[in-house]
């Protein structure tokens, strides 16, 4: 993980910007940059869907924790949106890219949308891949989408949290810390629960406890390819390369460990979940464990809830599936906020 990709026609010093040290945010923003229109231009049919009459804007904010957050949101053009959602994005991700894509077809559909890059992340503040504190994490995804909601344009508005793995278990830490602030969320592939074969064995977690609490911030944690083990197409599996952004390495010890304390957390907690869900796995995700959001829709306490178990599909069921997945995906997701608005 991690190693170098080179691509087809990309001239030296544009190479050179990609295979850049990414620790630091600022060859993260340069990489991004400088390849954004090759990204969007690649064959996949999240980049195929119209966009136009869409309002686009980026910005750059510095939170309460004095950390440089980046942050984009996606309006319909032409007439008020339906409702807010906020997007939380997966581990290693980034709302750019594969989110993008996202973004533009629920605004398309008349929602308004906004996702922030995590410390650490993206084009965000912080060393690339570090959570040193899961919790603090989510006190920032909280701050940044309450300013959204207090914006009078969007104050009166329906809003709805949208998790994707990690994000999932970002979208859940919100609702049980807000319990009454939302109106619903859409957890995709959520992580509350990490696959036992992605888990080290015991004896190597407790070592591994044991020298997190010295050098906290090495990539020492063994990982299988999670591009193989979460995309089923294997065209698909190539275009995730271009997410130069994203992090690649083996996960970082604090990273890897508040993973898992949270998805352990949030396991016991899931009869706490009260609000309408939807809930939407791949039957073969080899990532988070479909078993979990089983779990979740039978024991949320949610009087509205529902669950997707999707045939033969892996983790990324929204960009590593087949074509007619993806739009099946879509489909149910903006069937779902339609009935909710």
């Amino acid at each position: 993980m991690g190693n170098h990709v080179k691509f087809p026609g990309v001239s030296e010093e544009l190479q050179k910007i990609l295979d850049a040290d990414m620790d630091k945010v600022g060859p993260r923003r340069q990489a991004r940059e400088a390849f954004k229109d090759i990204q969007l231009s690649i064959d996949h049919v999240l980049f195929k869907m119209p966009c136009d009459g869409l309002k686009m804007k980026e910005s750059y904010e510095v939170n309460s924790r004095g950390l440089e957050i980046f942050s984009k949101s996606w309006l319909p053009e032409s007439s008020p949106p339906k409702a807010v959602v906020c997007f939380c994005h997966g581990y290693g991700d980034t709302c750019t890219f594969f989110v993008e894509g996202i973004a533009r077809k629920l605004a398309s559909s008349g929602y308004g949308v906004f996702a922030m890059d995590y410390p650490g992340f993206g084009l965000s503040e912080g060393l690339h891949g570090y959570v040193p504190s899961f919790d603090k994490l989510v006190d920032d995804v909280i701050e940044h989408f309450s300013k959204v909601k207090e914006n009078p344009e969007f104050r009166t508005l329906p809003s709805f949290l949208f998790g994707q793995s990690m994000g999932g278990a970002v979208a859940l830490k919100v609702h049980l810390k807000q319990p009454n602030a939302w109106n619903g969320a859409i957890l995709v592939a959520p992580m509350c629960k990490i696959a036992d074969d992605m888990v080290p064995p015991w004896l190597v977690t407790q070592i591994l406890i044991g020298v997190a609490k010295l050098l906290p911030k090495q990539k020492l944690v063994p990982q299988k390819d999670l591009t193989e083990l979460a995309f089923r197409v294997v065209k698909k599996r190539e275009k995730a390369a271009y997410n130069v952004i994203a992090y690649k390495h083996n996960p970082r010890l604090r990273t890897a460990l508040e993973m898992l304390r949270t998805t352990e957390e949030i396991e016991r907690q899931l009869e706490k979940v009260s609000l309408p869900l939807l809930i939407l796995h791949g039957k073969d995700d080899k990532v988070t464990d479909p078993s979990v959001s089983k779990a979740l829709y039978e024991k949320a306490s949610s009087s509205d809830k529902k669950l997707n178990l999707y045939d033969d599909a892996y983790h990324s069921l929204l960009e590593g599936e087949p074509d007619e997945i993806i739009l099946r995906v879509f489909g149910d997701i903006i069937s779902w906020l339609d009935a909710h608005c």
